[in-house]
């Protein structure tokens, strides 16, 4: 069995493709390469597909399967040249023999994803999709988009801010906030990246989210909603060190086959600072 073979069994398993958002989200084998690395027993994860990503990844000869949770090939793609910067670094992959999978909304949908991960962090409560899915093998209580938190106790909006601080290892964060001091609040609505799309299905005391526009913060407020924003990426990156990279190596070793090396990328990292 190949390394993208036994990636691709992997995740049916964490984070299964039906999970995932199709009517937009382009998941799963992004590139299956002809003639894979002959050594590549390792598998790389990163967020963002950039070029010190590719760079980093294609320059350790172990790698050779690049998991990476954004596509680099969200639309149809009806030229392969080096002048579209992202399908420069999928041929690349291509030459190099390293292939890519993308798990995406599949991850953020599943038990135990990144939603899941991101409300683990605010405190203790009772967790449940926005959006519940309905697929065979999970329960629709457990698995969909999105996530609404139900503090067991409930706190003031300053109190979430420094715990999503303290979780996500973030100096900043930006708050439009819908609440006087004091204030107590109880439900949180959360989604990983840009989240606007989900969170307006549900009414919550907070919001938790990547990014929104600025008119989805306007909205918010008038119905008297906090929001919290992380910036797109930083709400996803620590589930790969935190979570992924355990339940992969988990997966691997019960498979019977030779032990697969999870790295995790030192490049990868959310392209906005504030300042």
């Amino acid at each position: 069995m190949s390394l993208l073979q036994r990636v691709t069994k992997a995740f049916e398993k964490i984070a299964p493709t039906s999970l995932a958002d199709l009517s937009w989200d382009n998941v799963g084998t992004i590139l299956e390469v002809p003639f894979p690395r002959p050594n590549g027993n390792a598998v790389f994860l990163t967020i963002d597909f950039t070029s010190q990503v590719v760079e980093e990844a294609l320059k350790n000869p172990r790698v050779g399967v690049i998991v990476s949770y954004h596509s680099p090939i969200f639309r149809s793609v009806k030229k392969l040249t080096t002048a579209d910067p992202k399908i420069n670094l999928v041929m690349q992959c291509c030459s190099a023999g390293v292939a890519i999978y993308s798990p995406h909304t599949s991850l953020d949908n599943c038990p135990n994803g990144v939603n899941d991960w991101l409300a683990n962090g605010i405190g203790e409560g009772v967790i449940r999709p926005i959006t519940p899915t309905k697929v065979p093998g999970y329960e629709a209580t457990v698995a969909g988009s999105g996530r609404l938190l139900e503090l067991k106790e409930p706190v003031t909006v300053p109190t979430i801010i420094e715990r999503v601080k303290n979780y996500l290892k973030l100096k900043q964060l930006r708050v439009a906030s819908a609440h006087k001091d004091g204030d107590l609040v109880q439900n949180i609505a959360i989604c990983a990246g840009a989240g606007h799309s989900i969170l307006n299905r549900v009414t919550a005391d907070v919001f938790l989210s990547g990014e929104f526009s600025h008119h989805d913060i306007l909205a918010a407020l008038e119905q008297k909603t906090s929001v919290i924003l992380c910036e797109h990426s930083n709400t996803e990156r620590g589930y790969l060190s935190d979570v992924l990279t355990r339940a992969l190596t988990r997966v691997f070793n019960e498979d019977g086959d030779a032990p697969v090396e999870v790295i995790v990328s030192r490049f990868d990292r959310e392209p906005i600072s504030i300042v």
